[in-house]
């Protein structure tokens, strides 16, 4: 028997999903994350998740693992100490950036400090230019007395970014090669490797991030993977990447930068696969943990990619997946400012020491203490009965903060606390649908995370969407998603140029090298010839303006200009609202993505048992805006397809609870997921 383990490191819990995929049984679980070592919870949760359901270790034929470590690097500033080396008169570069402000009506405050400190930023003889043609060779004597100060200064990571690179990497493949000879324990990071792409100051600080890494994420690598053989699991890990993919141990410590920011990348990956399922390609992803909450769109299908998001106030120009992350999750905390107006997040109280009801120390009133008091939760059987609440101390906890400061009662407390958490959502939900020219009354809100269910239903009707699916298992959804992922690698040239038919040649050739290198690459993740396909794009703009927007392409369209010109019109009309026709068009980035089809975990297709009554597990007082009222819970193990439900009511799973509102329906599908629908009129 084959096994399939995803396993997806959250602030607060650890998920794991398990696929026989025999019988395409799905098996979940959850342990407490350990945050100084993340990869203790996961053998933790295998070995546990193995042992419930009698799988041998030695099973297991794939394992996926969404990772922390790098986000939390940043976020904690412990990563490596790194020096770095950039052309002559560039070394404030990481200081100066793009002149842009954090704040911009708040003149006090302060940038993030550069992750190089100045004094080990070295100056580097040489200059090429703007076409890559050489003006200075590089000075090799001054090079080594560089390499040999950061030497000195004990530095684990070099990162190396000269100007105009990206054209010609001449210079930078010497400083490599020379490093390797007189520093050879140094990581290195060069950005000719890491994003030939123009923007001197983004292309910079991608590179120092990854060299940051570096070392941290290779030391992190080394040991899991250790644990994992010691363990008896025969098979080497993969890890997810911010671009929804899945890449190898041995790639990820190449270019950690690229697993920054992954945590809720899988879960959009999942939804995706869910869409091809059921037929919903428009998808707004609405994953809600103990911390944050993570939203992202999926457009006929497809995901939507960002290249120029921020990581801790830095430019990261890679292929992330454009997911929207606000502090707003079941430990955000609640507080009154000091214009009396009530807050949630974004500080959380993470697991430790967790909401108040959690038991375990926690002082201030969360979002999850609001659910407890008003009744939303089960008291006494969260976690598959592995866990009770004490409600009393998220009581004590909402008069203490929020009602002595404010002179309400705590059940209106409790329901402002979920109606500002509910708002600062439906905000986030705007910012990846309405305000890039999608409506969101077109769209199908996909909700998980241990706290999803509990926000859907309110948000979707806030927000006019008119249904909500709520996939099995969907506190562990991500982990899922680990498991209908694919390899996938960017490759990325930057030749401003316009599409006239002298050109196609050079469009042509910078296709084929990338594509050869995305090639190699699948060879090497031994991905077979034809479980390979190409995703073609091209980052253009009208000449004249300072930004580009991407449009993609199938590989026989490459040379059809005309196409690719109209298909650049139509981007700019949706983004844009308008379009000029008869303007010059440039073309400035070429991307290619490789990706490598990989087994899909799978999904069981089950046959409509329609029935007049469903078994009701129990009766609790919940309060719905109006006061409480007498709800009917069910238990999601007790569902079958074709069941119908009318709100209000509570089903409990042991990874998550979902409310259905008094003016909303509920049927189940025959992929056993939860569709809401607003209006009793739907059934």
């Amino acid at each position: 028997m084959k096994y399939m383990i995803g396993v997806d490191v959250g602030g607060t819990f650890t998920d794991l999903t398990l696929v026989n995929v025999g019988d395409k049984t799905i098996k979940n679980h959850k342990v407490y994350s350990t945050p100084d070592d993340p990869s203790v919870a996961i053998m933790t949760g295998i070995k546990e998740i193995a042992e419930m359901y009698d799988v041998p270790l030695q099973s297991i034929d794939y394992l996926a693992h969404g990772t922390t470590v790098a986000t939390n690097a940043l976020i904690e500033r412990k990563g490596a100490d790194t020096g770095l080396l950039v052309t002559k008169g560039f070394r404030d570069l990481l200081e100066i950036g793009d002149q842009t402000r954090p704040n911009l009506y708040d003149l006090f405050k302060r940038k993030p400090e550069p992750f190089v400190k100045g004094y080990l930023r070295e100056e580097v003889e040489e200059r090429l230019y703007a076409d890559g043609s050489v003006h200075q060779e590089l000075n090799r004597e001054a090079l080594l007395e560089s390499i040999s100060s950061l030497k000195d200064e004990g530095v684990e990571a070099v990162a190396v970014c000269l100007l105009f690179s990206y054209i010609n990497p001449k210079h930078e493949k010497e400083i490599v090669n020379t490093l390797k000879e007189h520093f050879p324990e140094a990581y290195v990071s060069a950005s000719h490797e890491i994003v030939p792409e123009f923007r001197e100051y983004s292309r910079l600080s991608t590179t120092v991030l990854n060299a940051y890494l570096g070392p941290v994420i290779k030391r992190y690598m080394e040991r899991f993977r250790d644990k994992v053989q010691t363990n008896g699991i025969k098979v080497d890990p993969y890890i997810t990447q911010s671009n929804g993919g899945i890449i190898s141990i041995q790639e990820s410590v190449s270019q950690p930068i690229r697993t920054a920011v992954s945590g809720p990348a899988a879960g959009v990956v999942a939804a995706q696969n869910l869409g091809e399922l059921t037929g919903y390609k428009n998808m707004i992803t609405f994953d809600v943990g103990g911390t944050s909450a993570d939203v992202s769109l999926i457009d006929n299908g497809t995901p939507q990619i960002s290249t120029g998001r921020e990581i801790e106030g830095f430019p990261a120009q890679i292929p992330m997946l454009d997911i929207v992350t606000i502090g707003a999750g079941g430990g955000s905390i609640a507080w009154i400012d000091e214009g009396g107006a009530l807050k949630v997040g974004p500080e959380s109280a993470g697991s430790k020491p967790g909401p108040a009801c959690y038991g375990r120390g926690g002082k201030r009133p969360t979002v999850t203490d609001a659910h407890a008091v008003l009744g939303r939760i089960n008291p006494n059987h969260l976690l598959g009965g592995r866990m009770d609440l004490d409600i009393s101390a998220a009581e004590e906890a909402i008069n203490e903060h929020i009602c002595q400061k404010s002179n309400i009662d705590r059940e209106r407390a409790a329901e402002g606390i979920l109606n500002v958490v509910n708002a600062n959502m439906a905000r986030a939900i705007r910012l990846v649908s309405v305000e890039k020219g999608y409506d969101p009354r077109e769209f199908t809100l996909v909700s998980f995370g241990g706290a999803g269910g509990l926000h859907a239903a309110s948000v979707a009707k806030a927000m006019n969407i008119p249904r909500v699916l709520v996939p099995p298992a969907s506190g562990t959804y991500c982990s899922m998603g680990l498991l209908v992922a694919d390899v996938r690698s960017d490759y990325v040239r930057t030749y401003p140029i316009q599409p006239n038919e002298e050109n196609k040649c050079d469009i042509l050739t910078l296709f084929e090298e990338m594509k050869s290198e995305g090639e190699a690459l699948l060879i090497k993740e031994q991905v077979s010839e034809d479980k390979r396909k190409y995703i073609y794009g091209i980052d253009a703009r009208y000449v004249g303006q300072n930004y580009e927007l991407t449009v993609t392409f199938s590989e026989d369209q490459l040379l059809d200009l005309d196409v690719l010109k109209e298909l650049f019109h139509k981007e700019h009309e949706k983004v844009y609202s308008y379009s000029k026709q008869d303007a010059d068009i440039e073309f400035v980035n070429y991307r290619l993505t490789a990706v490598g089809e990989q087994p899909k975990a799978p999904v069981r297709y089950v046959e409509s048992e329609p029935r007049e009554k469903v078994p009701v597990k129990s009766y609790r007082n919940v309060s719905f805006s109006d006061g409480y009222v007498k709800t009917p819970i069910y238990s999601r193990d007790d569902l079958r397809p074709g069941d119908k439900l009318l709100g209000p009511a509570i089903i409990e799973q042991m990874d998550s609870t979902t409310v259905i509102l008094p003016d909303q329906t509920m049927t189940v599908d025959h992929y056993l997921n939860l569709l809401i629908r607003n209006g009793k009129e739907s059934l």
